[in-house]
């Protein structure tokens, strides 16, 4: 068995969380949010989109499966959302010090102290949660000891840190397709490379006006939309084109503050493995993975856009649409890994697009 150390989450309206330690015994803040994934740990602490963040699991056992080997399909990691971890500090209630699955070749912990990424576990994560339900998003932070300041990291531009660095491609299919990168989960590129795409992965900040491509894939992130007005304005110039365009998650807002509507922060975020979302003008209701804390305000939205999706349990906009162009967004993550894949036939969708604008 590990040997275990002491250590606290303090929260910033004072609550202590005394817990044990199973990763690096390395202080650090962040913003505190939950999850509710049964399985999927792995994904879950490589997507970027949680950069920043003191992931809480609402799951009661995390760890018991190991973490898979690293390996790369098409030069992408096969069983991660990216290179590396992207939380900040991972808080759960029981850690399994015993693992077994097929393709596991290390520890959560030893993974955890891989990235010097703190961990706490015996920690009643239900009390926690019910906190963060009631109160909202919160800031946190983790001590073994000495004290140190909390971090609001919503105060910085964390696209800029989550996105790649240069362009790269990937697959090498019929229909070219840029990704703009603001903190794109793995996923995303393998949905596309199966459809035909060649992925032309660009930093948030690239520009690709002049370039020639068959449609535009906007990708998930952190962070506050606001700080992106660099890409918006490359998608502005996409729209003008009416050259197809699909987004996801951060993708939905940056393609709706493109069209001219707003966005703002949500009270908690969603951030669970079981949304239900309503496609609009039907009564069909799909399950979905979910990860932001941001929102599209539907009354904003221009002449000719309208809403595609809408969360069924607090009504907030899941996702956008133009009447009569090929460009359409999504709140939620149809791409999920480790699931539901309740919604994968989108890409279906954009794909398809992009083949009939280029007749």
């Amino acid at each position: 068995m590990l040997k275990v150390k002491q250590a606290k989450l303090i929260l910033e309206d004072g609550t202590v969380f005394n817990g044990k330690s199973f990763g690096s015994e390395t202080a650090a803040a962040g913003e505190v949010v939950f999850y509710t994934a049964m399985t999927g740990y792995p994904e879950s602490l490589t997507d970027p989109s949680y950069t920043g963040q003191i992931l809480v699991s609402t799951y009661p056992m995390i760890g018991n499966y190991g973490v898979p080997f690293d390996k790369k399909e098409n030069g992408i990691h096969k069983y991660y959302e990216s290179h590396k971890l992207h939380i900040t500090g991972l808080i759960i209630s029981d850690y399994s010090f015993e693992f077994s699955h097929w393709n596991a070749e290390k520890s959560l912990s030893d993974w955890l102290k891989e990235y010097n990424v703190p961990g706490l576990f015996d920690i009643d994560t239900r009390a926690l949660t019910k906190i963060l339900r009631e109160k909202g998003s919160m800031l946190g932070k983790i001590e073994f000891g000495e004290e140190i300041d909390f971090y609001d990291p919503n105060v910085e531009n964390l696209v800029a840190v989550a996105s790649c660095k240069e362009r790269e491609v990937y697959g090498d299919g019929e229909h070219k397709i840029v990704l703009i990168d603001c903190g794109v989960k793995n996923n995303i590129m393998r949905c596309l490379i199966d459809r035909g795409a060649t992925v032309v992965r660009v930093p948030w900040d690239y520009d690709f006006t002049n370039e020639e491509f068959d449609g535009v894939f906007i990708s998930n992130g952190p962070g506050d939309p606001a700080m992106c007005d660099v890409t918006v304005d490359y998608i502005k110039s996409t729209i003008n084109k009416e050259i197809p365009i699909m987004g996801i998650c951060l993708g939905n807002q940056l393609l709706a503050r493109a069209a001219g509507a707003e966005t703002y922060k949500l009270k908690y975020g969603h951030r669970s493995h079981n949304q239900p979302v309503l496609l609009e003008g039907t009564n069909k209701c799909y399950i979905t993975s979910q990860n932001h804390g941001f929102a599209v305000q539907t009354e904003t939205l221009p002449e000719g856009w309208e809403a595609l999706f809408t969360n069924v349990n607090d009504e907030t906009n899941e996702g956008i649409k133009h009447k009569t162009l090929p460009f359409f967004s999504t709140q939620f993550h149809p791409e999920a890994s480790s699931g539901p894949t309740d919604t994968e036939f989108l890409f279906d969708e954009f794909m398809k697009n992009v083949i009939e604008n280029k007749k």
